[in-house]
């Protein structure tokens, strides 16, 4: 399994960015993924997770809510993060997870390469 992410860069505060993941090996519509983040001296956070296998449970943290969006498309087997007025507190190496089965009960199987986005003030 390999999930391969993509859409990093050095952004403007206010601008947007569009994160994407792409897997192989795994269908991912039958499994919860979701977004982690990690800035320079601080610990890792998850900022955004999706449940699979047809449910439909979405979770933000407080962090991100109401600017970023997590999506998936089954066709292209792509896991998406659309974030929006992007803040210098948004830097950080981002990377996509897929769990073990439908839903975060099952833990953190397959980690991405991690895309790193840099917000200057």
């Amino acid at each position: 399994v390999q999930l391969q992410a993509s859409g990093g860069g050095l952004v403007q505060a206010g601008g947007s960015l569009r994160l994407s993941c792409a897997a192989s090996g795994i269908t991912l519509g039958n499994f919860a993924f979701a977004w982690f983040r990690q800035a320079p001296g601080k610990e890792r956070e998850g900022v955004a997770y999706s449940s699979g296998g047809g449910r439909s449970t979405i979770v933000y943290s407080d962090s991100v809510k109401g600017r970023f969006s997590i999506s998936r498309d089954n066709a292209l087997n792509t896991v998406y993060l659309q974030m929006n007025n992007l803040t210098p507190e948004d830097t950080a190496v981002y990377y996509c997870v897929v769990a073990g089965g439908s839903s975060c009960e099952h833990g953190v199987q397959y980690w991405g390469n991690g895309t790193l986005v840099t917000v200057s003030s």
